[in-house]
């Protein structure tokens, strides 16, 4: 690696980190998975770069893009581990409390319910909907990333709202109905 690569990489990792942490959270729920997703995303970037455009425009959304790959690849990996560990012959455990004193916390309560229904949307939806609403991209920075036409991120988005406000109970919609499933583009008025 020579130095002007390596200070470029430095600049692209400064610039767009945050982001992708920001986004890797929303899709894992889990701060130390969400490390990982970044550390495997600019990974990933680093490895891609010969394929990359020199003047392709802003990187945000592909890294992205990269990061909701990386996460859905770590979840189908943990949920094989799981699976695997399920098939292993049990001892005979004493329960564990803390989930259940975690369990009975609202927030978090919240937070699973709400990534459960997200869960069960669609995956062209579920990808449409982080990246709008999750990440803060516009319609034309959504579909130039899973390129796709903007009318379509519109409806895919439009659906998957409609979708989670069947699915979130009214408890847990009332009070940030707006900012729960309105993208930043679309709370301005």
């Amino acid at each position: 690696m020579n130095a002007y690569d390596q200070r470029a990489f430095e600049e692209l990792f400064d610039q767009y980190a945050k982001s992708v942490y920001n986004h890797a959270y929303r899709l894992t729920g889990d701060w130390s998975v969400a490390e990982d997703v970044v550390s495997l995303t600019f990974l990933e970037a680093w490895r891609l770069r010969e394929r990359l455009a020199p003047d392709g425009g802003s990187l945000r959304p592909w890294l992205l893009v990269v990061a909701t790959n990386v996460a859905r690849n770590l979840r189908r990996a943990r949920r094989r581990h799981q699976d695997a560990m399920a098939r292993m012959p049990r001892d005979d455990a004493v329960p564990d409390f803390a989930e259940e004193l975690v369990g009975q916390i609202a927030d978090k309560e919240r937070l699973a319910e709400v990534r459960t229904a997200i869960g069960r949307l669609r995956r062209h939806e579920r990808d449409v909907l982080l990246l709008c609403a999750g990440a803060g991209l516009d319609y034309a920075e959504a579909a130039e990333a899973l390129g796709i036409p903007i009318g379509t991120v519109r409806s895919r988005l439009s659906r998957a709202r409609k979708k989670l406000e069947l699915a979130v109970s009214r408890r847990q919609i009332d009070g940030d109905r707006g900012t729960a499933v309105r993208s930043t583009q679309e709370s301005t008025p």
